[in-house]
């Protein structure tokens, strides 16, 4: 009986040793394919993230800074509505140089930082109420000849109403009208200044808008430079 019972230990401690000799074989590392992301897969970006070093606004086709209007001359429209204008502001720039262009058609300041104060001083008549509207670049400029202007435009960015500065103390030297554009809201980048009279366009003029501080070091050489780039 004690013979039996010593046999069957035996042969219960032989099955153990090869249960476990089995299950060793199957342990280990899972194989890199089963954790890893195959080669040349794309990585996904967290929700409102971006790709490091993406280019969130790559230059405008065709884009190109002179610092002059381009007066649309229509049968339907006066072009002598806008006979010159001063652009100024209160970031960049010094007030003399950079800021005291004289009222021009053809020189007219167009480089600006985001959250900047942007000032018009048009050379119009009093009575004239005239709109500019700040729309993202587009090459077909064109476009504007007929266009029908709407905050509801996608392109649309601010838009300022000009009024001749009549309460002020001193009208002629305040500003008609003034905007900003918040870097929350806008990016940097080429935008189109579509001065409009009784809802049609007058003139265009070609901007650009930097990130917020980008200009600020700038000396006015600087600046006159990049403003005809």
């Amino acid at each position: 009986m004690f013979k039996n019972k010593r046999f069957i230990c035996i042969a219960l401690a032989a099955l153990m040793l090869l249960s476990l000799a089995a299950c060793g074989k199957g342990s280990g590392n899972p194989k890199p394919s089963d954790t890893t992301q195959p080669t040349g897969q794309a990585q996904t970006t967290p929700s409102g993230g971006e790709q490091p070093g993406a280019q969130t606004n790559p230059p405008a086709q065709g884009a190109k800074l002179s610092g002059k209007l381009n007066i649309i001359n229509l049968d339907d429209r006066d072009p002598s509505v806008l006979r010159g204008v001063v652009i100024k502001g209160n970031q960049v720039g010094s007030f003399d140089g950079f800021n005291g262009k004289e009222s021009s058609l053809t020189d007219v300041r167009c480089i600006f930082q985001l959250n900047e104060w942007v000032s018009f001083y048009p050379d119009t008549d009093k009575d004239y109420a005239l709109r500019v509207w700040i729309l993202k670049h587009r090459d077909d400029q064109e476009y504007y000849n007929k266009a029908k202007f709407s905050d509801l435009d996608p392109n649309f960015a601010n838009y300022c109403d000009l009024h001749y500065p009549e309460d002020a103390e001193n009208p002629d030297e305040w500003s008609w009208g003034d905007f900003y554009l918040l870097p929350d809201e806008c990016e940097p980048g080429y935008y189109d200044f579509v001065f409009t009279y009784e809802g049609k366009a007058i003139a265009t003029l070609l901007t650009r808008f930097y990130k917020e501080g980008e200009l600020s070091a700038k000396s006015d050489a600087e600046l006159d430079a990049l403003m005809h780039e």
